[in-house]
């Protein structure tokens, strides 16, 4: 193994400012009742084995729907940073707990501004995953939401003059891509409005990767398997550096994808603690951390 490897950190990586809130707040959170995080608080196993490790308690969206839950009134609930359902929120309010909604405020704006133009007579256009609780979470909030996930299946879409329409994005959505989308669909329809609630702290992130892959020898990409910014970190490295590489821990590092080059470049998605990270660096340091 060699032990002259040159790291570099992406400029901007690792926790964004929602996902450090969420944790900070289940850290903090004092309770002579049970203290409940609803489904995976951040998307990064380690983080959440470490606040079981402290008593918190997961439940999922599936088991508060069907009544198989134990949270009783006057427990916590903890909403994690992508938010939930609008029926989760309503079974919680009745229940009469004590709820800490710490979905992302790019979230937040995207459920308000959804519920505003479907009030103005807009129907919605969703470009997303359906089934990352993000998306599940804002379109739960208005009546008749059209979800695409992709470029492609928004082309398809047949846009009436009789209608208006309103484009809202997943926040983890590559902004580069989202903009192609925006200049497709305001060249083409002039009864569309496209929203802008992409997440400032993704697209930093994805700019830095970006610039840090075309740098080095081999790229890392540090973060859960579930995160969707981290794979669209991933992705984006792949696309120009051939050897970029998403590993959840240390335990996944393969020396073998060092042997032709010592430039290794590292960033992390937006749910990946830093400890995480240090403690690779210091693996491929030979046990000395850069800082």
């Amino acid at each position: 193994m060699k032990n002259n490897y040159i790291l570099k950190r992406a400029e901007k990586m690792g926790f964004c400012f929602g996902v450090k809130e969420a944790v900070e707040l289940a850290e903090t959170i004092k309770s002579d009742q049970k203290v409940y995080m609803l489904g995976m608080l951040v998307h990064n196993e380690q983080v959440i084995e470490q606040l079981k490790s402290k008593g918190l308690i997961v439940v999922t969206e599936e088991e508060v729907l069907e009544g198989r839950d134990e949270i009783r009134e006057g427990d916590s609930v903890i909403i994690r940073a992508h938010g939930t359902i609008k029926k989760i929120y309503e079974i919680l309010n009745q229940k009469n707990v004590r709820m800490y909604d710490v979905a992302c405020i790019f979230v937040k704006r995207s459920r308000e501004e959804l519920m505003n133009h479907e009030k103005d007579g807009y129907k919605i256009i969703f470009v997303g995953d359906e089934f990352h609780p993000e998306v599940r979470g804002i379109i739960s909030f208005g009546y008749d939401v059209k979800v695409v996930k992709d470029f492609d299946e928004l082309k398809k879409l047949e846009f009436k003059e009789s209608e208006k329409y309103y484009i809202l994005a997943q926040t983890t959505l590559n902004k580069n891509l989202y903009k192609e989308m925006t200049k497709y669909i305001e060249n083409r329809y002039e009864n569309c409005k496209v929203g802008n609630t992409i997440c400032g702290a993704t697209y930093e992130r994805q700019k830095a990767v970006e610039k840090l892959s075309a740098e080095v020898d081999v790229m890392l990409i540090i973060g859960g398997k579930h995160s969707s910014n981290t794979k669209k970190l991933y992705n984006i490295s792949k696309e120009i550096n051939e050897k970029s590489y998403l590993i959840q821990t240390y335990k996944d590092l393969d020396f073998k994808w060092f042997e032709k080059g010592n430039k290794i470049g590292i960033t992390a998605g937006a749910s990946t603690p830093d400890e995480i990270v240090e403690k690779i660096e210091s693996i491929l340091l030979g046990g000395r951390c850069n800082g």
